[in-house]
């Protein structure tokens, strides 16, 4: 890291989760709204300590459900405020009618989203079938690794939701406990370097006692498709405006961040797939496969929605194979979404890479070094074998 960028910064141990409400208080945020559920509940904890102790200027709203949570944010949104919510699994779930209402009304929000599997049965460990169950919502979507990319992620994701070309909500999502709960060293910009990069929020639609206007109005056969036409091109818009965010923040924290993550890829036949922290085992996984002779690489998912479909597409076509590991399920699909997204990408055109789809870690089962191993020497013998046809399970007792 370059010597002016670490003069901005400092180096603090955290939570992923207290990691997230420090970028938060740094972003000077007006209101934060929220009903505590496992693995997130610290997160406004923090904040709410934050808000009791001075050192943070917010409204803190307590509410009695995450479908109060996000409506609170929505109307302090409405009001010119800069929002912030978080919430896992189930919580989305109930949060699921205003999720389509911060979009449509196209509100800068920003959500954590500690990730978590959702019931039936009860889980309260990680997998990412909260995340995938919002990718139609018009949310832009990231997913951290580990604290740094998290913290990182959810500053930048305030500038992203703010700029007038995007008038978008974002959510920052990451893996519940493994992420959420772990202590880990990072880099924190200074406070003074953060409200420079942010600024205030002077953008987006807002309430105006002096300027009466109606939102959220009722669009019928002769104007729905118009709004949502637009929304569509709000988050075609965020494309540049990412790329752009993501190289401002470079330059005041030495960190460079792109939308797909790539390890040993150069000259990679066989390309692994994954997301969320189950990238940084994959990388020792592919480390150990180097030395074995294979040559393998790892793409990490950082930026899910909007879809970087230029970017997939140069980078995936590359290989010969392509193993996704997905720690969702789609009952009744061809396969999961991070599969079916980089199908849909590189199909027909390049009808010479062979995809193949990995079921993992539902419920927070582990995966390790050894299992993402055994998963790519699978893949990599069903794909040569013609048997992509189907998905796989890695890790079900029995199998």
């Amino acid at each position: 890291m370059m010597t002016e960028a670490l003069a901005r910064q400092h180096r603090i141990a955290l939570t992923g989760n207290d990691a997230v409400a420090y970028a938060v208080k740094q972003a000077n945020v007006d209101v934060i709204s929220a009903y505590p559920i496992t693995p997130q509940t610290f997160v406004v904890e923090t904040l709410s300590r934050y808000v009791n102790d001075g050192e943070l200027n917010a409204k803190f709203i307590n509410v009695e459900s995450e479908h109060s949570a996000l409506s609170a944010v929505i109307g302090a949104s409405l009001a010119g405020a800069r929002a912030f919510t978080a919430t896992a699994s189930q919580g989305l779930a109930y949060m699921w009618e205003a999720l389509y209402a911060a979009s449509g009304l196209r509100l800068p929000i920003v959500m954590a989203l500690a990730a978590r599997a959702l019931s039936a049965p009860i889980n309260i460990h990680n997998d990412h079938s909260d995340f995938f169950g919002m990718r139609d919502a018009g949310w832009i979507m990231f997913n951290g690794e580990e604290a740094q990319e998290t913290y990182d992620l959810t500053i930048m994701a305030f500038k992203i939701a703010e700029d007038p070309r995007v008038l978008l909500p974002v959510v920052v999502s990451y893996d519940g406990f493994i992420v959420s709960h772990a202590i880990t060293n990072f880099y924190a910009l200074n406070d003074d370097v953060v409200k420079e990069f942010l600024g205030v929020r002077t953008t987006g639609p807002r309430i105006d006692p002096d300027n009466p206007r109606t939102f959220g109005v009722l669009a019928l056969q002769d104007s729905y498709f118009e709004f949502k036409r637009q929304q569509y091109e709000a988050m075609e818009n965020s494309r540049q405006v990412i790329k752009e965010v993501f190289q401002k923040y470079e330059e005041i924290s030495g960190r460079s961040y792109a939308p797909l993550k790539e390890y040993m890829t150069s000259d990679a036949e066989t390309c692994i797939v994954a997301m969320g922290s189950t990238v940084g085992t994959a990388r020792h996984a592919v480390k150990t496969l180097r030395e074995a002779g294979e040559k393998a690489g790892v793409v990490g998912i950082l930026q899910y929605r909007p879809w970087p479909v230029k970017e997939a597409e140069q980078l995936f076509s590359r290989f010969k194979r392509i193993i996704v590991m997905e720690k969702v399920m789609s009952p009744g699909a061809r396969a999961g979404p991070v599969y079916e997204d980089i199908a849909a990408t590189i199909y027909p055109k390049h009808s010479e890479v062979k995809i193949i789809d990995f079921t993992y870690g539902l419920g927070g089962r582990d995966i390790s070094t050894r299992g993402i191993i055994e998963i790519y020497k699978k893949g990599k013998e069903l794909i040569d074998k013609g048997k992509t046809d189907r998905v796989y399970f890695h890790g079900v007792r029995g199998e």
